[in-house]
């Protein structure tokens, strides 16, 4: 068995010399399934092979400094100054551009600096990277969207525009939108984000979705063909005397005698009442004194105040704990609405107003106001900044999960006795109308319809509900696996594979997830490629070597995604070949056979297949498991998982129907020209 190789080189990864030049709105429930769009790729660099360092020890120099907005700025002007020459260095061709969207820096240095790309002046949907740049100024690594050459047979529209709205339009309309108008003219752009780059039109679509959230539907047109390429939904659902929180302290402004909720300590972020309107600002929150509700659903006063809380502990969080300065590092804030709409069961961020926007509940009794809602809204706003994942798919559960990651870790960071911190999401503010949690971390299926697990069909469902992976995976990577109680709060966590977790520890979980999305996922980022991301920086934080870089290992194979620290995974009797097989470059399917012996009667339900794939481009590959008696299961499709270099999972088959002994094939097949690879290992495990 060869060990694998993630570093290899293709065309579609240019290699990097010794020394380059130095480059310098989202709902929270579920209550309505938002159509957007599937972006299945989401390449990351491989972890670098690091000394460990010492036993529970992060290595001083990968940690991110905190940048001050002027240093963020100068920092932007330096890779803008310079972006150039770093496209010339990535090899980019004569029409390409880069466009700067933002930029990290560790403490050793080395810079992550984020763009976007331009093609003959149309912007490149899907077509962002992250370009990694030590200290000397040299290249170290670049994470992209999609590393498909951007070289569209034209960039000529044979469609006119007019028929892109008509097909936005109806795109709306299948979605029971209400009253939707276009409000923003087709643009021509380049689609990347899958498959062939396309030159197509992107409409955007407003009135509102059905359940009256604002609509700001993205609807790709193909300009040449009139295919409807793909859609997605821009709007992401997600002294005061607070409904939620008790009384605290808020930041405020006074104008003469009058007072205001305007935080003038963090980037100046207001608060609004809506006072059941559904456009516009609404008024200031401002009163004669300076006080603020009196912790009553009825006072339009107090969800004021929990939302203009929940913001300052949200802004605070990041600061203190991550060093960042607002949702964009600029040091702006956005601002806060509350009491929209009439009975509005939900919360949603939206890029376009820079805002947090919260309902009241069924009957305008519940608003969402509370602290781990408020910070999940205002972390769309951060994803949005930094890794722009796609709101579908999965990159869209990805992004949901993220928003319940540091809605969480918020909540624990505020230690407010009133609303202490949990691994629940939306426990105070009763959406569900029994008392129970809109989302569990520990056990995401406890909700009905949220998954603990990854599989392959994941990124056709819901986001929120495909989110559960990634939520499960942070809380085994923060609190491992079995029976706990955390502040009070009963849990009881298990895994895929029926192995135990042993967790590291919120502080540390949180480092990891913050510093991938900010620096090593994309908009396509999927399951597989978060866990490369992450293990990518666990193993710059600790080594790859360490505790921690195996338990992010061990965290991910809880929920399906890649293998055991220690190359296992799965409880039960395994069988496995490590025999390589090479796959042939746009050829033959070719197999690996498992002899299956000793077992009695049919395989079950949850049969685990774990496969290792060395290639690089794996959505070249198509991948069957074939019974014994020739039935064929297929694994993943080809055309489906992207960029991403490597095919590192398990996934679980029905094979119930399968007499269990016999000889058990993997088939393989490549399916288009360039990218080659081998079958390096693969294991049947019965439970």
């Amino acid at each position: 068995m060869r060990s694998s190789s993630p570093h290899r080189r293709t065309s579609h990864s240019p290699a990097f010399g010794a020394t380059r030049r130095r480059a310098a709105a989202v709902a929270l429930a579920g209550v309505a399934a938002l159509i957007a769009t599937a972006v299945q790729s989401g390449a990351a660099t491989a972890a670098p092979e690091k000394a460990p360092s010492a036993a529970g020890k992060v290595n001083p120099g990968a940690v991110g400094v905190k940048l001050s907005p002027a240093q963020r700025a100068a920092l932007i002007r330096d890779a803008d100054a310079a972006k150039a020459d770093t496209a010339d260095d990535l090899n980019l061709g004569a029409k390409e551009k880069l466009v700067v969207r933002d930029i990290a820096k560790d403490a050793d240095g080395t810079l992550h600096t984020r763009y976007e790309r331009t093609y003959a002046g149309l912007p490149v949907l899907g077509g962002d990277l992250v370009v990694e740049t030590a200290k000397s100024g040299a290249t170290e690594g670049v994470v992209k969207a999609t590393r498909s050459p951007i070289e569209p047979a034209t960039t000529t529209a044979a469609l006119p525009a007019a028929r892109a709205e008509t097909q936005a339009l109806a795109a709306a309309k299948a979605e029971k939108a209400k009253s939707p108008d276009v409000n923003r003219a087709p643009r021509k752009v380049v689609w990347a984000a899958s498959g062939t780059p396309t030159v197509a039109w992107e409409t955007v679509v407003g009135g509102f979705q059905h359940d009256g959230t604002p609509q700001e539907l993205h609807v790709v047109t193909d300009a040449t063909t009139g295919a409807k390429l793909y859609e997605w939904e821009a709007i992401e659902t997600g002294t005061g005397n607070t409904v939620y929180s008790g009384t605290v302290n808020l930041g405020t402004t006074q104008a003469g005698s009058t007072y205001n909720l305007t935080d003038g300590t963090r980037g100046g972020h207001k608060t609004y009442n809506l006072n059941r309107g559904t456009s516009g600002t609404g008024t200031l929150f401002s009163g004669s004194d300076d006080v603020w509700g009196n912790g009553l659903a009825s006072n339009l006063e107090s969800a004021g105040a929990d939302a203009h809380y929940g913001a300052a502990l949200t802004w605070d969080y990041y600061k203190n704990v991550h060093g960042r300065s607002g949702i964009r590092g600029d040091g702006v804030g956005a601002y806060s609405r509350v009491h929209y709409g009439n009975n509005y069961v939900n919360a949603f961020w939206s890029d376009s107003c820079f805002c947090m926007t919260y309902g009241d509940g069924s009957g305008n009794a519940n608003p969402l106001t509370s602290i781990d809602v408020a910070a999940h809204e205002m972390s769309h706003g951060l994803t949005s900044a930094t890794a722009g994942l796609v709101y579908s798919g999965e990159s869209g559960g990805l992004n949901e999960a993220t928003s319940d990651i540091f809605g969480s870790t918020v909540e624990f960071y505020a230690a407010n006795s009133s609303d202490v911190g949990d691994y629940l999401i939306g426990e105070e503010i009763n959406i569900n109308g029994n008392g129970t949690p809109l989302r569990y971390m520990d056990k995401p299926s406890k909700d009905g319809a949220s998954k603990d697990s990854w599989y392959s069909g994941i990124g056709s469902i819901d986001v929120h509900y495909s989110s559960g992976p990634a939520n499960h995976f942070f809380y085994l990577l923060s609190e491992g696996s079995g029976a706990k109680t955390i502040n009070g709060v009963s849990y009881n966590s298990s895994t895929s594979d029926g192995l135990p977790v042993t967790g590291i520890g919120r502080a540390k979980a949180e480092q990891i997830w913050f510093k991938a999305l900010t620096t090593k996922f994309t908009s396509t980022t999927n399951y597989a490629a978060a866990r490369t991301g992450t293990l990518a920086v666990a193993g710059d934080l600790y080594g790859t070597t360490s505790t921690e870089y195996k338990a992010v290992q061990d965290a991910w194979a809880g929920v399906a995604v890649g293998a055991r620290s220690g190359g296992g995974g799965g409880g039960g009797t395994s069988f496995e070949s490590t025999a390589d097989v090479s796959i042939p470059d746009n050829g033959a399917a070719v197999t690996s056979p498992i002899s299956v012996t000793g077992r009695t009667g049919n395989a079950p339900t949850n049969l685990a297949v774990a496969v290792d794939i060395v290639h690089t481009y794996i959505g070249d590959l198509q991948v069957q498991l074939v019974a014994p008696d020739g039935t064929a299961y297929t694994l993943k499709a080809y055309s489906t998982g992207g960029s991403a270099d490597n095919l590192n999972t398990t996934y679980t088959v029905n094979a119930s129907s399968e007499v269990a002994n016999g000889t058990w094939l993997l088939r393989v097949q490549d399916n288009a020209a360039v990218d080659t690879g081998y079958i390096n290992s693969w294991k049947l495990t019965f439970p």
